[in-house]
Order: structure tokens, then sequence, then C-alpha cells
């Protein structure tokens, strides 16, 4: 029977992958979860077993849930536990993650170099038993930073500088797995934006792809929009992530291999034909839509401080997070994925094309935005 030990559980990767390995016959799951109490955590595993279509008791004997921090010292763990889980673990992925572009520079390096530290301790510990077949970490194609043209489906260096402290931090915990995890059969996943399901849509939150889609209907800034130009957005379904991950996790001979998991140079959206959909969208959803009024970038970023202020809160929270997406999307690049699918598609994990899912991923969101996260 394998053991898989998973941090991120209840994200957007992490909780799409617990379904598929459940799938699996004899697999066993245990989750690392930042709970304030037991209670508050038994809590959580029941919202995770609803989304999962699950009940608790169907958990119960597959699905262990430990209270713990992947940004703390052994987990978080009492020693004798942190012992009795790396002594069975078999398999171990790695998809915790704060995605936030706005993060200080220490709370991104807490959020993503710290953790990375800490698993590959915990991951020499269950190798050093002898059980250990496979470690996926979960990474961004957000490494490649500032760098022009298209990043390669190999290390890379930071010269380039970052657009935000969340790729800075990415790039050093990745610099810190290709340093320190030799020895370890480990493999690097590199997602682009991640969305919802390529069928259904189905998220369990929505981050910066949804309140970026927000933006660029033009209802939270009057119609005021940036020139885009040619610039493109690579975006990923979540299924097909997990897929993947599942696949890696029974291949030892993907040890040592970096995916960049994403739609790649020709397959993503220009973002004048991703706003063309949304406003389309939003439209037959009966939105009322500004007309677009385009300005140059840099005289909406000195708007944005008075859209604000005659704004709700809620928009002032969506409006607060477009400074860094705007960033982002300062660069002509995009992320060679040529050898990933090359490997992938014979096994059967062919990639959805970006319009093929995006009608489902926009339909879900505007039927469950406005409930919040489901996890």
């Amino acid at each position: 029977m394998a053991h898989l030990f998973i941090t991120g559980a209840s994200g957007a990767i992490g909780s799409a992958l617990i379904p598929r390995l459940l799938a699996m016959p004899g697999q066993r799951v245990t989750m690392l979860l930042r709970s304030a109490s037991d209670a508050a955590m038994a809590e959580r595993v029941d919202r995770m077993a609803r989304y999962w279509g699950l009940s608790s008791e169907a958990l119960r004997d597959r699905v262990t849930a430990v209270r713990g921090d992947i940004r703390q010292p052994h987990l978080g763990l009492q020693p004798a536990q942190l012992a009795e889980i790396a002594e069975s673990t078999t398999h171990v992925v790695h998809s915790a993650a704060d995605v936030r572009l706005n993060m200080t520079p220490a709370e991104a390096h807490a959020s993503a170099v710290v953790p990375t530290q800490t698993l590959l301790d915990f991951a020499r510990r269950a190798a050093s038993n002898g059980m250990l077949c496979k470690v996926e970490v979960v990474s961004t194609v957000g490494v490649w930073g500032r760098t022009p043209g298209n990043l390669p489906e190999a290390p890379v260096s930071s010269e380039a500088g970052f657009h935000n402290t969340y790729e800075a931090a990415k790039w050093e915990a990745e610099a810190l797995i290709l340093r320190e995890g030799q020895g370890l059969p480990i493999t690097l996943h590199r997602p682009s934006m991640v969305v919802g399901d390529s069928a259904t849509g189905r998220a369990s939150r929505f981050q910066v792809f949804y309140h970026l889609c927000e933006f660029l209907s033009g209802v939270r800034t009057f119609g005021i929009m940036p020139r885009f130009g040619p610039k493109r957005l690579d975006t990923v379904p979540v299924d097909w992530i997990a897929s993947v991950i599942c696949e890696s996790l029974a291949r030892p001979e993907f040890t040592g291999r970096i995916f960049n998991l994403c739609s790649g140079p020709e397959d993503a959206l220009p973002l004048s034909e991703l706003q063309r959909i949304v406003r389309a969208t939003w439209a037959s959803r009966g939105i009322r839509l500004p007309t677009l009024r385009v300005v140059n970038p840099r005289l909406l970023l000195g708007l944005i401080p008075g859209i604000k202020a005659v704004s709700g809160p809620r928009m002032r929270r969506a409006l607060s997070a477009l400074p860094p997406v705007l960033e982002y999307l300062a660069e002509e690049q995009g992320f060679s994925n040529e050898q990933t699918l090359a490997t992938l598609q014979p096994l059967g994990l062919a990639l959805p094309r970006p319009l093929s899912y995006l009608p489902a991923v926009l339909g879900y969101y505007l039927d469950h935005h406005a409930k919040g996260p489901a996890l």
C-alpha cells in the first residue's frame, strides 16, 4: 500500500489531486493542515470531503489529517508523530503555496523558501528509512521573472530580476531544491496561471486569473483599460496539472525532470482575445458592461487610487491586486513546453487548449463567485 504525504491539500491543485489519488486502489494519504485547533481542522476536513463528494466516514480509513505548519521546523509536529509519518511515507507532494503577488519580501520568503527547506528535511528523513519512492514539488513559471523570451524546461538564473516578491521567493525555493535535493527522487512542476477544471470549470478557490478576468470585463475600472498590444496570457486547467502529478508519482524515471505545465507560446491567448471572451460571457449573463476607454498602462496605475476611493470594500480589495498583475504582464515572454508535452502526450495526457475550457471556467466562476471559495 502506498502512503502519500501532501502539503497544500486544500489548495487549488491539492484539492484536484486528492480525488485522483483516492481513485488508486490501496492509496493512503496524510494531509498536513494548518488549523487553530483540532475542532477547526475537523470542520475543514468535512468541507474538503463535501467538495470531493465524499463522506467523512469514507475518508477515515484512507485519509489522515494532521495539524501542523509547513513553515515551522519539523512541520510543526511532535517528534513521535513526525517519526511515525516519515517511517511509512512512500510518496510526497508539496503543493502548498501562497500566490499573493503583493507580499513583503519576508512574507514571501516565509511562504515559499522556509517550507521548501522543511519539506526537503522531511523527504530526506523518509528516504533514510528506505521507503521513499517519489517527491513531486509544485513550483511556477514565475521563476522566469522579468527575463524576455521563452522559459526553458531547465534551471534558470535570477539575473533579470522579478516582477514581485512571489516570483522571487519561488525562484529561491526552486534553486534550493536543485541545490540541496540531490539524491532525492524529485520532479519539479511549473504551472502557469491555474484555472478551473477543463470540463466543468470547477475550482476550489478563485485566484489571480479570476481577478484578472473581472478587470478585463471593465466593470471594476469603469471601462478604463490599458493598451495590451500583442501580450498573451498563459493558462492551464487544474485537472490536467493534477493528472500529470499523479502520473509522475508512479514514474521514478521522471526524477530530475522539470515540467513546464503551461499552454506554451503558441496556444497562450492574446489578452485582447481573452477580454473579448470575458466581456461576451459577462454580457450573456446580463451583466452591464461599460464602454472601454483604452489608456496608457502607467496612466491606469495612477487612476486606481481614485477609482478605489469611490468603490465599495470588495472592489477596493480587487483593485489593490491589480498593480502586481499589470506588472506581471509587462514583459514579452512565454513558457516553452515542447519536451514536457513530448513526454506526457504519449501517456494519454494531452493538454487541453484554452478555447476548449474557457466557457466552462468562466461560467462556473459567474455561477459561484458570490458564494466565496469552496475550501
